[in-house]
C-alpha cells in the first residue's frame, strides 16, 4: 500500500466547515482518480467525492448524502486535491481517507492500493 499525504480534519460544530487536503507522489497524480471515502462508526464505508486528475479540470463525483455541501478541487502544480466541506452535520462524523485508483468508482475500500492514513472529522451540536 502506498501512502498518500493527507491533512485537515478536526472537530467542528454543526454547520461548520472543514477542508481536507491530499498530496500524491509523482506518478500517482495525473494518472489516477483521487478523492475520499469515509468510515462511519457502525455503518461501514462510503465514497464521498472523487476527481479525475488526468484532466486539468477533471470530472467530479459526489455522494448524494453530501452533494451541495462539498466541493472537490485539484491543484496540478502541487499534485494535490482538496475537499471543502460546508454545512457539516453530526452524521458526517467519520474517519476520512484520501485514496487514488484507476477508476472513479467502485473502490475496494479495504484493499485500495493508494491511501492516506485517515483523518478524523467530528461534528457536534
Amino acid at each position: 500500500q502506498v501512502q498518500l499525504a493527507e491533512s485537515g480534519g478536526g472537530s467542528v460544530q454543526t454547520g461548520g466547515s472543514l477542508t481536507l487536503s491530499c498530496r500524491a507522489p509523482e506518478g500517482v497524480y495525473g494518472s489516477n482518480c483521487m478523492g475520499w471515502f469515509r468510515q462511519i462508526p457502525g455503518k461501514g464505508y462510503e465514497g464521498v467525492a472523487a476527481i479525475d486528475t488526468g484532466d486539468d479540470d477533471g470530472e467530479r463525483f459526489y455522494t448524494d448524502s453530501m452533494k451541495g455541501r462539498i466541493t472537490i478541487s485539484q491543484n496540478n502544480a502541487e499534485k494535490s486535491v482538496y475537499l471543502q466541506m460546508n454545512g457539516l452535520k453530526a452524521e458526517d462524523s467519520a474517519i476520512y481517507y484520501c485514496a487514488a485508483d484507476f477508476v472513479c468508482g467502485h473502490w475496494d475500500y479495504l484493499n485500495i492500493y493508494y491511501r492516506g492514513q485517515g483523518t478524523q472529522v467530528t461534528v457536534s451540536s
